[in-house]
């Protein structure tokens, strides 16, 4: 195993939204008994509001701000020994303070997705949903503006492809071993 695993276990998957990260993590976490952590769905319940409500009445930089003080919490109780795989909300791990901080404790995972696909999801969840996304050409020129944010990851897995086969690509990467 990776000695970064060993010394801080976490695994935080990032990628842009729709991209599968509560998904898999969910499952991939299940599989080899870790805990899985939604952050959108951790800052959700902190504080007693939706990411677009908090987007909407407090704007993104707030959001960002909590979204930081939220992970830096969550990587402390890893670095209690707690094993856990967090899903990062698609902009996490762009912003470099949330970089460095999952940098030094832990793996970093891309779930790499196709636009189209992210598109098919989203638009099966409904709109509105996600904020960032309700302007076409913005969503777009943000999908391709993080994608340079999201290679910095440890490793790339393809997520455009089925849920499973996601897992067991990870499953087969060289840092369980």
């Amino acid at each position: 195993m990776d000695a970064r695993l060993k010394r801080t276990p976490g695994l935080y998957i990032a990628g842009f939204m729709g991209s599968g990260k509560s998904t898999v993590g969910r499952r991939l976490a299940e599989r080899v008994g870790w805990d899985f952590i939604d952050v959108d769905a951790e800052i959700e319940q902190r504080e007693g509001a939706t990411i677009s409500s908090i987007f909407e009445a407090r704007g993104e930089n707030d959001f960002r701000s909590i979204e930081t003080e939220v992970l830096r919490d969550l990587v402390r109780r890893i670095e209690r020994g707690i094993p856990a795989i967090l899903a990062l909300g698609g902009g996490a791990f762009v912003r470099q303070e949330n970089f460095q901080l999952l940098e030094n404790n832990g793996i970093s995972l891309w779930l790499d997705c196709p636009f189209d696909s992210i598109l098919q999801r989203l638009q099966a969840e409904g709109k509105d949903v996600r904020p960032l996304a309700r302007d076409p050409e913005a969503f777009r020129a943000l999908y391709e503006s993080r994608r340079t944010g999201y290679s910095r990851a440890d490793y790339r897995v393809d997520a455009g492809c089925e849920i499973e086969d996601a897992i067991e690509a990870i499953l087969e990467l060289p840092f369980w071993k």
